[in-house]
């Protein structure tokens, strides 16, 4: 999570969301949406910004990655908070400046970006995470100067 005033980003808080090894699917979706639904209520965010899916080769993961999406967008939901969705190579054209960037790469910007960030230990799942929330940052704003220039 991020905060953004005035093209400056400051890091609120990071890190991801674990389930219990063996779980079924539905305990750990019920663990996905009490702890996000904790986050939300602790740190009031004004948007969530997920990241769309895209076709992958494992089908399963795919599977289980949409049902996790769907929990992430139901807690927003239920919220009443407003949901952005950004493609992953406008994630990363935002982040990097190219939209097909490898995860390292993200990963790196990322910290670079974040004041205090060279020194974080991060999961790849929160660099994601960060660099969806980077994205909606740098696109939210520039939307808004176009909006107030209309």
């Amino acid at each position: 999570m991020i905060d953004s005033e005035r093209g400056r980003l400051a890091l609120v808080e990071q890190g991801s969301i674990g389930t219990r090894r063996g779980a079924e699917l539905p305990e750990r979706l019920a663990t996905i949406h009490e702890r996000l639904c904790e986050l939300i209520t602790r740190t009031r965010p004004e948007a969530v910004a997920v990241e769309t899916p895209f076709a992958g080769k494992n089908v399963r993961s795919l599977i289980q990655l949409a049902h996790a999406r769907g929990v992430v967008l139901l807690a927003a939901c239920s919220a009443q908070l407003e949901v952005f969705e950004y493609a992953p190579s406008l994630v990363k054209s935002a982040v990097v400046g190219y939209g097909r960037a490898e995860k390292e790469q993200v990963a790196k910007m990322v910290r670079m970006l974040l004041p205090g960030g060279a020194s974080l230990r991060m999961s790849a799942d929160a660099s994601d995470a960060l660099a969806i929330a980077i994205c909606h940052a740098h696109t939210a704003g520039t939307n808004a100067r176009l909006k107030l220039r209309a």
